[in-house]
């Protein structure tokens, strides 16, 4: 475990060798000093905190990434042209100009939302290199007070990689934005529900790819036999979507070589049939390029044609991935392998597809395979069903970072995150939620048994979550970005209707299977709302029950407590003052360790009373750090512990030799000086003398035992409270907690050294 224990008021050695720039020519006092946490000048001196989100990575590495997305994040989309030419003409093609009409279509749709929207315009909204509805969520919320945790540090702008701007009418817009949503609690809470939702939908939509992906794939086989039947598609599917989840484990990384060269050789393949059937059927379909085909098909085809956009917007299915994933990979990476090999591979697909449907219109049920010449057939059949199986991998790893995020927020309950990467830290692997997905995937193979009926639902999960995107996306161009209002509307006009176009057309078929995805949603949402409520309350209740340091340094030299050798551990995920479970632990145990430490899990900076060695530590695990039984956690704390008290002299040293510099210079005597310097160094030694005890008593407290305090909080509903509050309490909330990951799975506690403080919290 590399995780660092972090004193809240400790500086490390870039802060220091920063102290003589920072006081030059100032004197100061070192109790008035201003001392940053370590977290805090880390987070300001590097943007972002992944590694490879930042703009330090070579091109090396970007190429290396890139390689690797092709076989993550574009499976989804890029197995599309198996299925969207015959979802939209589910009734056949009336009129050889109608393909025309949709080539045009999904050409602008390709170009406008993946290509635009994606690859250039949302990418830039990750938040310290993830993406994510929850990203963006996260992203607001570090720019603007409406998180409903206050959790928010003054460091938090100090830390803004933001500078300072001259008034005008973007700042103007955005600071009137940004009042009117921290002022409002019903805007917090929409922002927070359409988070929720928005999260719901990307996982129904993880549930729903490998389902659709994998029938479209098995299904092409009837072409080459009749012995087939869809009864053995559909059980072929099923063995094949349970081998792709028990696969996850394995991580993104050794997944994506697996399954990137594979996808570059279906993207090689479907561009080259492209141009081939373009070449030899029609290349007149060109003019598709020419909109006023899209303006003809409307008008004959009216309601139809409307209807038939439910089939269009399958062209962009996965979309939503490549935000999502975008933590396991980098956006430049993202961006060159989408504009380099897969937006062309797509375009020559369609086109292809097109050119051959205008000769053979009644061969639309299946123009994908129908379109593939004779001796390429069973290469492309072997590679197709590949493909499909890795288009499912794009929303499943989008579905594990985007719960990640969810986590971090206090919006999902605990589960286990395993790093499958020791290279890239945002490659994570959730077994619970692995296993959960499989067996909705199957559920829903099983039960819908066409891909006619799942496509329904799915494109309601994609257009639904990309509506979403666009409304936070907006939020995050006037508020944080502060881009041209002329810009914001253009966007609006454009992509916010063409969206708005797409959704209406996938809702009418609601009671054909788009109900799927809201069900899922509603499930989901259910859970996280539940969850999240009562963290809130939790965190609120911890807050109004805090102790103060004062009241801490009473209780701990308080006479009726006897003291006993030994370091306590007391943990908590309360970032602003001492935990109400250590109050309740002294009036039951009237005795107390001789060293308590105070662990979060999050960053706070509070006074140290050192002299009645009691600290406040902040544990900082690694992406890829697991719980050594070889270097146990207490041997880590105490040598971190004798770091700080060491490092906390020098430093007060440093300032006090600077302010006596800055004195020296305003024209002390030289008699006065010498007198100065001899008491300077009955001081230093008298400070060394101190420290040394102090060190002393934490390894005397650490030989005598060490004990890992957690309190074991039972929530209950108050006295009084409605029936609503006490179902979401005592029912639902207390069914997650028992049933998922407990406190001490999470920090990793060891049990022969742990010791539970029962509290119940009244809400």
């Amino acid at each position: 475990m590399s995780g660092d224990l972090v004193e809240d008021n400790k500086t490390e050695e870039s802060q220091e060798e920063q102290v003589p720039q920072q006081l030059k020519g100032k004197k100061l006092s070192w109790q008035k000093l201003r001392i940053y946490d370590s977290l805090d000048i880390e987070s300001s001196s590097v943007r972002g905190h992944h590694g490879h989100g930042s703009k330090t990575v070579g091109w090396p590495v970007i190429l290396h990434l890139a390689f690797q997305s092709i076989g993550i994040v574009y499976g989804d989309i890029g197995t599309s042209p198996l299925y969207v030419f015959s979802s939209t003409f589910t009734n056949g093609i009336h009129h050889n100009d109608d393909i025309l009409g949709v080539l045009s279509m999904i050409f602008y749709t390709l170009t406008l939302i993946p290509l635009v929207k994606y690859v250039f315009v949302v990418l830039r909204a990750n938040d310290n290199g993830d993406g994510g509805t929850f990203a963006l969520y996260s992203l607001i919320c570090r720019y603007a007070k409406v998180g409903l945790i206050p959790s928010q540090q003054a460091e938090d702008q100090e830390v803004s990689n933001f500078q300072l701007e001259l008034p005008n009418n973007r700042l103007k817009r955005a600071s009137r934005l940004k009042s009117k949503l921290e002022s409002s609690q019903s805007a917090k809470f929409f922002l927070l529900f359409a988070t929720m939702l928005g999260t719901s939908m990307v996982i129904g939509d993880g549930v729903l790819t490998p389902c659709i992906s994998v029938l479209s794939a098995v299904g092409g086989i009837k072409q080459a036999t009749s012995a087939m039947t869809d009864g053995m598609i559909v059980w072929i599917s099923v063995f094949i979507l349970v081998c792709l989840f028990s696969a996850q484990r394995f991580g993104t990384d050794k997944v994506g070589y697996t399954f990137a060269p594979i996808i570059c050789i279906w993207f090689a393949f479907i561009g080259g049939i492209g141009v081939f059937n373009f070449i030899k059927f029609d290349p007149t379909v060109v003019k598709a390029l020419n909109p006023g085909y899209i303006i003809e098909y409307f008008e004959r085809n009216k309601k139809e044609a409307w209807i038939s956009l439910g089939g269009i917007v399958l062209a962009i299915t996965g979309t939503e991935a490549l935000f999502a994933d975008v933590g396991h990979f980098t956006v430049r990476s993202i961006q060159i392998s989408m504009c380099s090999v897969t937006y062309p591979a797509l375009i020559l697909a369609y086109t292809g597809q097109a050119a051959f449907l205008r000769k053979h219109n009644e061969l639309v049920a299946d123009a994908f395979f129908e379109s593939v010449p004779g001796p390429l057939y069973w290469p492309m059949f072997v590679i197709a069903l590949l493909a499909a199986i890795i288009a499912s991998q794009a929303m499943i790893s989008g579905s594990f970072s985007i719960i990640q995020q969810s986590l971090s927020l206090g919006c999902f309950p605990r589960v286990k995150i395993v790093h499958t990467s020791a290279k890239y830290e945002g490659q994570v692997y959730i077994p619970e939620i692995n296993y959960l997905l499989m067996l909705a995937c199957v559920g829903v193979t099983l039960a819908f048994r066409s891909t006619t009926r799942i496509g329904n639902a799915y494109g309601i999960a994609v257009v639904f979550v990309m509506t979403l995107t666009s409304s936070f996306i907006v939020l995050i161009m006037i508020m944080i970005w502060k881009t041209n209002i002329i810009l914001i509307i253009s966007y609006v006009l454009v992509i916010g209707t063409v969206e708005l176009i797409y959704l209406s057309s996938v809702l009418f078929k609601f009671d054909q299977g788009g109900y799927l995805p809201l069900a899922f949603a509603a499930i989901l949402m259910t859970i996280m709302y539940v969850w999240n409520d009562v963290y809130r309350r939790k965190y609120y209740y911890e807050l109004d029950h805090k102790i103060s340091p004062d009241k801490l340094k009473e209780v701990v030299t308080g006479t009726n407590f006897c003291q006993m050798p030994g370091l306590a551990i007391f943990y908590s995920e309360l970032v602003q003052g001492i935990p109400p479970i250590f109050k309740h632990y002294v009036e039951n145990e009237p005795a107390l360790h001789s060293v308590l430490a105070f662990v979060s899990i999050k960053s706070l900076p509070i006074s140290k009373p050192n002299e009645l060695n009691v600290f406040r530590c902040v544990v900082r695990y690694g992406y890829t750090d697991v719980r050594n039984e070889q270097v146990p956690f207490e041997n880590m704390l105490i040598e971190r512990l004798k770091d700080f008290i060491a490092d906390d002299f020098w430093f007060s040293q440093n300032v006090i030799n600077n302010n006596e510099a800055s004195g020296e210079l305003n024209g002390v005597v030289d008699g006065e000086n010498n007198e100065h310097k001899n008491v300077k160094q009955v001081d230093e030694e008298k400070r060394g003398e101190a420290i040394e005890r102090e060190i002393e008593a934490v390894d005397k407290a650490w030989r005598a035992g060490v004990v890992h305090l957690i309190g074991e909080n039972e929530v209950i509903a108050g006295k009084g409270t409605g029936i609503g509050r006490r179902i979401l309490i005592d029912y639902a909330y207390n069914f997650l907690k028992r049933n998922l990951r407990q406190s001490e799975k999470v920090f990793d506690i060891p049990h022969k050294r742990m010791l539970k403080v029962g509290m119940t919290y009244e809400l």
